[in-house]
């Protein structure tokens, strides 16, 4: 057996645990809800159980390294520190990586969700090999990375890639984080929701309405199966999620010039609904993509694993994440592994 390292993807509703050899193969997963409700001593102590379990398990034929957890929030990196997660509360100024260490008796290291994700997708998914490129994630809100010269850029004080408060509409949609208009509020689940019901409000949505009533977890997912189905209404909605996401990353290439962006998250499967007007909004809005873009940027011709292999550095190549929802585990295994 390898050595091995545990990542941890730690989540507002899920908490995923994983065993990954210093080669990047995937040992074992174990999977648990959160119960946020019980307090943190509670989602920490079901946490430990379960890496114990796993390191038990595995270090009879290889060296345990140490734990890599990625976290929803902004992370002091020096101490370790959750500052704040809208999605953990009661975690704020909360030593969690200290508490965890004292729990393993081993070696932890703390990261934001999305810089985990980065980490996993350049480690072995789309952007393999490539020093210079962004994640961004689309899932209840808008996450984001950069990776500078093979590293995670943090800015000041950790709190550099914050794409989803990119104000894409001045005075648009307020978001909980007090601005208006915020990318998120426009091209997230949280979004493509909000837009069906406003569009139900109207009373000129019936197969949204219809969907709304009878589906208990009416979510981004359900109005994409009715895109796809061919219903206008829920067609318009990822169309304007596409030309959403176009203007931030127009913002995003304009500023960066970077390599390589990687979409990902769980409304990435939707690509196919939003992708098209979102190069085209791209194209219309950045100088610098609409002189760099490759010759098939959605991907119909040659499928994403092309483009990447056909990665260059003249062209700034968008493509969908490889690893889908385990790139968070992946990233947060190799930061112990690569520290």
């Amino acid at each position: 057996m390898p050595d091995f390292s545990i990542g941890v993807d730690l989540g507002g509703t899920n908490l995923r645990i994983a065993a990954i050899s210093t080669e990047g193969q995937l040992l074992e997963k174990i999977a648990l809800g959160v119960k946020v409700a019980l307090g943190r001593d509670h989602v920490i102590g079901e946490m430990c159980d379960a890496i114990h379990r796993l390191i038990d398990q595995y270090r009879e034929g290889g060296r345990f390294i140490g734990a890599g957890i990625g976290v929803p929030g902004i992370i002091d990196m020096e101490t370790g520190m959750m500052r704040k997660s809208a999605n953990l509360p009661g975690w704020a100024e909360y030593p969690v990586r200290d508490e965890i260490e004292r729990r393993l008796g081993a070696r932890v290291f703390l990261e934001n969700d999305a810089n985990a994700a980065a980490l996993g997708e350049k480690w072995l998914g789309a952007a393999r090999d490539v020093d210079n490129m962004a994640m961004i994630t689309l899932g209840t809100g808008i996450g984001g990375a950069i990776i500078l010269n093979g590293k995670i850029f943090y800015g000041m004080n950790g709190m550099a890639g914050e794409f989803g408060h990119v104000t894409i509409e001045p005075n648009g949609a307020p978001c909980g984080c007090g601005n208006h208009g915020c990318a998120e509020r426009y091209a997230s689940a949280t979004a493509v929701v909000r837009m069906a019901r406003e569009a139900i409000e109207t009373g000129h949505a019936p197969a949204l309405a219809k969907i709304a009533s009878s589906d208990a977890e009416f979510s981004a997912k359900s109005i994409y199966n009715l895109a796809i189905q061919g219903n206008e209404d829920a067609q318009r909605i990822y169309h304007r999620f596409g030309v959403s996401l176009g203007m931030l990353m127009a913002d995003l290439v304009n500023i960066l010039n970077l390599d390589m962006f990687v979409i990902g998250g769980g409304v990435v499967s939707a690509w196919d609904a939003f992708a098209p007007p979102m190069f085209a909004e791209l194209r219309e809005r950045s100088l610098v993509y609409a002189a760099t873009a490759p010759e098939d940027p959605v991907g119909k011709k040659e499928g994403a694993s092309a483009q990447i292999a056909n990665y260059t550095r003249r062209k700034t190549i968008i493509t969908r994440a490889l690893l889908g929802s385990d790139a968070g585990l992946y990233g947060a295994a190799r930061i112990p592994a690569s520290s």
